[in-house]
């Protein structure tokens, strides 16, 4: 479904995949997903396309959902010759393409965009068997972005970390799968220490590995006294 809030309409797609379009026509997605996420849609209606780190950067999807002229934010890190199964590089796509770096802040017409650090801690509980994260850090970002005097932020690949802590936002998309990023208790307590107005869990049931209970997660989030929607 499509959740409205104030002046932006928000679609998570599945995964990682979220669109966010004002009313003044400006449309954001980020991370966009492969086929399996995308599935038949190829909307080509994207004016901003954020890619948080390597694991999400699919030239294919990129394609399906941007226009001509959109302008492709990716975290400086992403190679495409170190991910497999891509062999187009990101000089190669046919749009504009800025890398990034963690906190960093821009104004890109009439969007107001940031970024954050995004990782796992090494000594915290989401890393593989060797104790190596899934995504290390200064291998991602989280991204912020205000579209139509709406701050949305999908906070990457990444623990809960202290620095979201302080953030002023009006839209948490948080990832609340675990294994390889917060889990949905973790992203409740950082929905209660941020106090958006609304929250709308992201990164969940994409595959055995993310398996979540959203609906506990909801409850979680509620009897904080945050609001909280589920678009599935």
């Amino acid at each position: 479904m499509t959740v409205r809030f104030d002046a932006v309409t928000v679609d998570w797609l599945g995964h990682a995949t979220v669109r966010l379009a004002g009313q003044t026509g400006a449309v954001v997605y980020t991370d966009p997903g492969p086929e399996r996420i995308l599935k038949d849609l190829e909307p080509r209606d994207g004016d901003l396309i954020l890619v948080s780190h390597g694991h999400h950067y699919d030239p294919d999807a990129i394609r399906r959902v941007a226009r001509d002229d959109a302008l492709v934010v990716v975290h400086e890190s992403v190679d495409a010759g170190e991910i497999d199964g891509v062999d187009e590089r990101l000089d190669d796509l046919p749009f504009d393409v800025e890398r990034v770096r963690a906190d960093e802040s821009f104004v890109l017409g009439p969007l107001d965009l940031f970024t954050t650090p995004a990782y796992n801690d090494p000594a915290g509980p989401h890393t593989d068997a060797d104790g190596i994260p899934a995504h290390p850090a200064g291998q991602g970002c989280g991204f912020g972005v205000t579209v139509d005097g709406i701050t949305a932020f999908w906070p990457g690949g990444t623990d809960a970390l202290p620095l979201h802590e302080s953030l002023e936002i009006d839209l948490l998309l948080p990832p609340i799968g675990g294994s390889v990023t917060m889990d949905r208790r973790e992203a409740a307590s950082l929905a209660s220490e941020i106090r958006p107005d609304l929250v709308l869990p992201v990164h969940y049931d994409a595959d055995g590995t993310l398996a979540a209970d959203a609906e506990a997660f909801v409850v979680d989030v509620a009897t904080r006294g945050v609001p909280v929607v589920l678009d599935e």
